[in-house]
């Protein structure tokens, strides 16, 4: 199996995630969310590894190279929101069906089991859960699934520099709209109760 660069106590780290389900686990229980000011960073999974913090979208790239080492292609999709920020997941997939990992500050948009048949499916399974403060369903558009193994030139996995050319990638590329006709502005508020459960171990980010 390739090493991908990392040393053997990274292997020896990411190859004990041996399912999606304890990747997941191992962001929420051993990688603090990343509270710098977006913008601030974007580490490669090695950094995550080395410094135990993450945004959602290192948190997707520390997925996705997990994922690859057990034999997965390293997938993530953006999420597009207005009025909030995006997200990205990383995808994988069962017995024909998607699942998804993520890191975020928010406790509905996390894991995701391998039972939905279509990436659509997938992403609605995030709508309710994706609001901002202002308890607002924020969540409007996804991308295709994106393979890392495109940026394999920019070392990604293990690199020390920031990954900006994969943000700038994913933000540019087109994505889908879920729902059309105006829909969008017909939206209930989120209720309290969701909106408290959504909140629960939020952690506060710094300001600019």
């Amino acid at each position: 199996m390739p090493e991908f660069a990392f040393t053997p106590a990274e292997l020896r780290r990411l190859r004990a995630l041996t399912t999606p389900a304890r990747v997941q686990r191992f962001l929420d229980t051993e990688i603090g969310y990343n509270t710098e000011p977006d913008g601030d960073t974007l580490r490669s999974p090695r950094r995550v590894l080395r410094d135990r913090v993450a945004h959602c979208l290192e948190g997707a790239l520390f997925a996705a190279a997990a994922l690859r080492l057990h034999g997965h292609p390293p997938l993530v999709l953006d999420l597009e929101a207005e009025r909030d920020d995006d997200h990205v997941l990383a995808l994988f997939r069962a017995h024909g069906a998607w699942g998804a990992i993520g890191k975020s500050n928010f406790a509905g948009l996390r894991f995701r089991e391998p039972v939905y048949r279509t990436l659509r499916e997938l992403v609605m399974s995030y709508f309710e859960h994706y609001f901002n403060l202002a308890r607002e369903k924020t969540l409007r558009r996804y991308s295709r699934p994106v393979n890392l193994a495109r940026f394999d030139r920019l070392g990604w996995m293990t690199s020390e520099a920031d990954l900006w050319p994969i943000n700038d990638y994913l933000v540019c590329m087109p994505h889908a709209p879920l729902f059309r006709n105006g829909a969008g502005r017909r939206l209930a508020r989120v209720d309290a109760r969701l909106f408290a459960a959504g909140l629960t171990g939020r952690v506060h980010k710094l300001s600019n």
